[in-house]
């Protein structure tokens, strides 16, 4: 077998319809379209949600409460076991070490420890944000919870 000998399997595909090719073709001169109106023009139709000029529904229905959106601060988040796995005893823990380590993959709006797990190593972590479980096994195991 050549490549120029490949084929599709029989069935498998189908001629696109031509439409508008002549009143022989059985969907000539409207195209399927038929007569007049705002769906035969070009680029006619309407945009989703219109409901033919009357308010549509999205718009009837009240809004309600806050919407935070443009400013919600979002954390790259980091557990402890993550921490014990990929550093060892003394290390400092940046940020910077953490996207080379692929324990994170960017750094959003900081860095936040989580207190997932155990440490048992005795580790400086410069970070963010911490929970409070994490901060207090970080400096039980001996090391530091520096926040940036």
């Amino acid at each position: 077998m050549k490549l120029h000998e490949l084929s599709p399997a029989p069935g498998s595909t189908k001629k696109r319809f031509r439409k508008g090719r002549g009143i022989g073709s059985g969907n000539g001169k409207t195209s399927g379209k038929g007569h007049k109106g705002q769906n035969s023009r070009s680029g006619g139709g309407v945009r989703p949600g219109f409901e033919g000029g009357q308010l549509p529904l999205y718009m009837r229905l009240p809004k309600r409460g806050f919407k935070n959106h443009p400013f919600k601060k979002e954390y790259a988040i980091v557990n402890l076991e993550a921490l014990e796995k990929h550093f060892s005893e003394g290390d400092e823990v940046t940020a910077e070490k953490l996207l080379e380590l692929r324990i994170i993959k960017n750094r959003l709006d900081g860095v936040k420890i989580l207190s997932s797990g155990e440490l048992t190593k005795k580790l400086v972590v410069k970070a963010g944000v911490f929970s409070e479980g994490a901060k207090a096994k970080i400096e039980s195991a001996g090391g530091k919870a520096e926040v940036i």
